[in-house]
């Protein structure tokens, strides 16, 4: 998921997601119909034929992503930046470091927090629908929550509700490595974080949560009828053709994938998550998603395609406060950096980056098969957005850790 799947420390907002354009709401022609003729693929699952721009672009991307690929250590990488005038897939490293086979562009790979916007995409759905409002307390929804009958929705979708994120407890965190198979219920995951109490009042403060977004998949469910799983898949996946995202209910992972490395273990060697049960995550983590899909989904969510103009307007009114990096700012389950709009993922053995810039029509999505940290580098998704962004836009270079 993000920054909270890093197990046994409390969230860190870089490492969760972030980012920041300003609380200004911003108005974005929908998403509609199918992909331009462009975008098709027509290459090898290895490499699909890449220019952007012209062929020294192509060199300096080739270049930032291998540079980075060894500067974080990540085994392996997938890269897709989409424009009306640049298309760039690319897969470079390896997928398993026992066979040595290489990354495909084809892969599927587990998105983590990217999981986030999918959820919140849900509840402001139903904000349209008029079954919610964003200002009910949560405990009409939900109860035994603390504060319940004070914290809104819109403060758990924003991050500002003060709930102790269950991922930092640190007997949770003694569970899941000690069995990462396990399965886990909503329930389980909700009680670790009311043993706590707030962190600060409701609305009074920001903390990145998955707390919250496990409310949020509740709410959801409860509203809609549907099981989370199947509300994604007939209200957001199915509508926009997201034919490989998926939101598994147990550790299946669909083939073709790669291997997943994580130190996020007992001693703190290195082993493969693959297979481990992402249920710890539910509504804030266990999505399922392809490059491709996800090109989709990063343009769909910036501009609201499922959501009415409104809607999407609230989504994108950000809080830029403490501990916000600068430039940073955070609205219903999406962040505004540096004019990019979008969400980032991590969760043992791997991380994923989903982002849209309007003003150039530009979506870049990055997929790793490894979430463990290198020195300086806490994030090594961020940190291959912002080399790649400092060739495709370099008045809006995304950032989200110090340079």
């Amino acid at each position: 998921m993000a920054a909270s799947s890093r197990t046994g420390k409390r969230p860190r907002w870089p490492s969760a997601l972030l980012g920041g354009l300003s609380s200004a709401a911003l108005a974005l022609a929908p998403l509609s119909g199918p992909s331009p003729a462009w975008a098709q693929d027509s290459a090898s699952p290895t490499t699909a034929g890449a220019w952007c721009e012209s062929t020294q672009t192509t060199k300096h991307l080739d270049a930032a992503v291998s540079d980075t690929l060894r500067r974080t250590g990540v085994p392996g990488a997938i890269v897709g930046v989409w424009g009306s005038h640049c298309r760039y897939e690319k897969a470079v490293g390896i997928a398993d470091k026992a066979t040595g086979a290489p990354m495909r562009t084809d892969f599927y790979s587990r998105i983590g927090s990217e999981t986030k916007t999918f959820t919140i995409t849900g509840v402001l759905q139903l904000v349209d629908d008029g079954k919610i409002g964003l200002d009910d307390p949560i405990a009409t929804y939900v109860p035994g929550v603390p504060e319940g009958d004070r914290i809104t929705l819109r403060q758990l979708a924003g991050m500002r509700s003060g709930l102790f994120p269950y991922s930092a407890d640190e007997d949770f965190v003694n569970a899941l490595l000690a069995d990462p198979n396990r399965p886990w219920t909503p329930q389980e995951l909700l009680s670790y974080s009311f043993r706590h109490p707030l962190d600060f009042q409701p609305g009074q403060g920001l903390e990145y949560s998955n707390t919250n977004t496990i409310l949020l998949g509740l709410v959801v469910e409860k509203v809609s009828g549907l099981p989370l799983h199947k509300y994604v898949r007939q209200r957001i996946a199915e509508p926009l053709q997201l034919e490989h995202t998926l939101f598994p209910t147990d550790a299946s992972f669909p083939k073709p994938h790669a291997q997943g490395y994580t130190q996020q273990t007992p001693d703190g060697s290195e082993t493969v998550a693959t297979d481990w049960n992402p249920s710890w995550g539910w509504a804030a983590g266990a999505m399922i998603s392809t490059l491709h899909d996800l090109r989709t989904w990063g343009r769909a969510v910036a501009t609201g395609a499922l959501l009415s103009p409104e809607t999407q307007a609230q989504r994108l009114q950000t809080v830029s406060a403490p501990p916000l990096p600068p430039d940073v700012g955070y609205g219903l389950g999406i962040f505004v950096a540096e004019g990019w709009i979008g969400h980032n993922g991590s969760l043992p053995g791997y991380e994923s980056l989903t982002l849209y810039l309007p003003q150039q029509q530009t979506t870049l999505v990055v997929l790793l098969n490894s979430d463990e940290p290198a020195p300086g580098i806490p994030e090594p998704s961020s940190a291959f957005g912002t080399a790649i962004t400092k060739i495709i836009s370099p008045d809006h270079v995304f950032q989200l850790q110090p340079s």
